[in-house]
């Protein structure tokens, strides 16, 4: 089975949620099955097919979510000696060459994407073309706008 790198942070959320799943979510949905079994008539009962098409929603997140996690291999650069090397979790100050626009964004899973907080996948565009490279240097990245040059400004471990 294929590792799936994570960071600390990204675990720690996932069990959360994996949690949440399990205590709040799958007994709520249990409640709302029971609920609308109640009311008699399955056949014409638009509650029983929403609650159960919640659980199966809910049952294939869950699964999802401890897939993720079984397969999570946990990176945190924190332990890893400061360079200006860009690597999984580091975080990135860059340059756009052509709106001189400063962008920062970390490097972490896919699971944990999440650009509006400046997290991106280490699989992405900007990702796979900053991974490996150091403080310095420029890259372009093909985007759906257009090919983009990205210059290296700072790397942090943090």
């Amino acid at each position: 089975m294929q590792r799936c790198p994570m960071t600390p942070a990204g675990y720690a959320t996932l069990e959360a949620e994996l949690k949440h799943l399990k205590e709040v979510i799958r007994p709520e949905v249990v409640r709302q099955i029971e609920e609308a079994r109640a009311h008699g008539d399955l056949s014409e009962n638009a509650e029983y097919d929403a609650a159960k098409d919640r659980q199966g929603m809910t049952e294939a997140r869950l699964r999802h979510v401890e897939t993720q996690l079984a397969t999570a291999e946990v990176i945190d650069v924190a332990t890893l000696d400061e360079s200006d090397l860009v690597v999984f979790g580091s975080t990135v100050e860059l340059l756009d060459g052509e709106t001189d626009e400063e962008l920062t964004y970390r490097l972490v899973g896919k699971e944990e994407a999440d650009v509006k907080n400046g997290d991106i996948s280490f699989d992405s565009p900007i990702g796979r073309a900053i991974l490996g490279k150091r403080e310095g240097e420029e890259v372009k990245v093909k985007a759906p706008r257009g090919t983009r040059k990205l210059e290296i400004l700072e790397v942090r471990y943090t």
